[in-house]
């Protein structure tokens, strides 16, 4: 059977299974180039949700902003879980499909089940005393994202007062990291490694599994490490609000925060400084910003351009009518913040200038009882970085035509692959301090050092000015 396309007032029959509408790949060349088109071409051929083909696997993609809204915010009738995916029960599923490594991670993101809400409930405890800017340890964060902010821009001048960079590699990324790795609690510069091989799962190649064993190794050790000696880090605040999590539970919960304060912070920052000085917002933005009113420009950028594209899959607990098609109970649906954000029905709403409904209504952090746990602390990084950019330069301009930028596109996350700028630093310029070099754990001789990844990394980025 070919593309099924079906009048808005009649629903395919229920009888009708998602394999039998020969649903078209989305992960294409186009998707990773122009997604926004992709879709639309869904949408005036299926109506605002489509059937679509995930590197072999059948998936529903919901692209109406309504329907986005109506799976979210029903957690019993659209649950999460693998174990509610009919296909995979079946053994359909092949074992090296190529997202399962970010899928099978059963954390606070991705769990169903009866053990989520206490999963949940300590989530939201342990994040308290981060996401509260009233608390020392809140206060903290924010006071470390800066340094590292101010480090990594200082790190960039010693090419010169004028030069060119990319802010994505040399700011953009790294940032998160070095908050991950203050929020965890790793020793050193151990957490550096483990963020390099959290951006190779989450972009889902072919090294992807490999990474992921590398990962939860390292995270088990780190985990095992605040067990027995817990800190006032998130992990051990994790433990105190819930003692039974093993060691490879929590492993696993530690690698949920790396991810959403990793890639999703970086692209976020890059996206809002992208917006801001190519003037694709409207000319209030600058304004806004000399105003400190950051997380409002924020919330207009993710309407435009969300990080997190799509979302985790959730599953029908049973035949449900959805858009123009009935959803087979168990049949995975995947939610597009993105396609949502362009919905016509919703985008018509937007008018220039205003603020209300990119501030309350974007889908960027999910909706819902399963919205997001961390997105005060991800919004707290991103805006720091945002902040401390704009006062540092006096001025950024891209080095490149703004619809020449090199896009990055995963199954889930929507990022800049680099963002070259032209840069004015203002006030002095300030060395930075060489790193601590650390001993190299299986050498002979103990007394061979060496520089951190990270540290090696983005010295080696340093361009001389003009």
């Amino acid at each position: 059977m070919g593309i099924h396309v079906v009048d808005e007032a009649e629903p395919v029959p229920d009888g009708t299974r998602l394999e039998e509408l020969a649903p078209e790949p989305l992960l294409t060349r186009d998707y990773e180039t122009r997604p926004a088109l992709v879709y639309e071409r869904l949408r005036e051929r299926h109506g605002p949700v489509a059937p679509v083909d995930l590197l072999g696997v059948p998936a529903w993609l919901v692209l109406g902003y309504r329907e986005s809204l109506q799976v979210l915010q029903d957690d019993a009738g659209w649950p999460k879980g693998l174990e509610n995916w009919r296909a995979r029960t079946e053994g359909r599923v092949p074992a090296d499909w190529p997202l399962g490594p970010s899928l099978e991670v059963n954390h606070v993101l991705i769990q169903g089940g009866d053990g989520y809400r206490s999963l949940r409930t300590a989530w939201d405890v342990a994040l308290r005393p981060f996401q509260d800017p009233r608390n020392p340890q809140a206060k903290r964060l924010k006071a470390a994202v800066t340094g590292y902010a101010d480090e990594l821009i200082s790190l960039l001048g010693q090419g010169g007062r004028n030069g060119l960079a990319d802010l994505s590699a040399q700011f953009s990324r790294p940032l998160p990291l070095m908050a991950a790795s203050h929020l965890l609690g790793f020793p050193g510069s151990q957490g550096d490694d483990a963020l390099m091989d959290m951006w190779r799962v989450l972009d889902a190649g072919p090294d992807a599994e490999p990474a992921l064993a590398r990962l939860l190794v390292t995270l088990g050790e780190l985990a095992a490490a605040k067990i027995e000696k817990p800190g006032d880090d998130f992990p051990s605040h994790l433990l105190a609000a819930h003692p039974d999590l093993t060691v490879d539970e929590l492993a696993r919960e530690l690698f949920m925060l790396l991810g959403m304060t990793s890639d999703h912070v970086g692209i976020l920052v890059s996206n809002t400084v992208v917006e801001v000085i190519s003037g694709e917002s409207d000319g209030g933005v600058r304004h806004t910003l000399s105003a400190g009113m950051v997380r409002e420009t924020m919330n207009r950028v993710v309407m435009r351009k969300p990080p997190l594209v799509n979302f985790v899959p959730r599953f029908a607990a049973a035949d449900t009518p959805l858009g123009n098609y009935t959803v087979r109970a168990g049949d995975p649906v995947w939610v597009s913040a993105a396609a949502a954000h362009a919905d016509p029905l919703f985008a018509g709403q937007m008018t220039p200038g205003s603020s209300s409904i990119s501030s309350r209504a974007h889908l960027s952090w999910g909706a819902g009882p399963r919205q997001c746990p961390a997105r005060e602390l991800a919004s707290t990084i991103a805006s720091v970085g945002v902040s401390r950019l704009f006062e540092r330069f006096g001025h950024l301009e891209l080095a490149l035509p703004v619809d020449q930028l090199p896009w990055r596109s995963s199954p889930f996350m929507r990022g800049l692959r680099s963002l070259p700028v032209r840069y004015e630093l203002t006030g002095p310029l300030v060395e930075v301090a060489p790193e601590p070099e650390e001993a190299v754990p299986d050498a002979p001789d103990q007394s061979v050092k060496r520089r951190s990844s990270l540290w090696r990394y983005l010295t080696g980025l340093i361009r001389s000015g003009d």
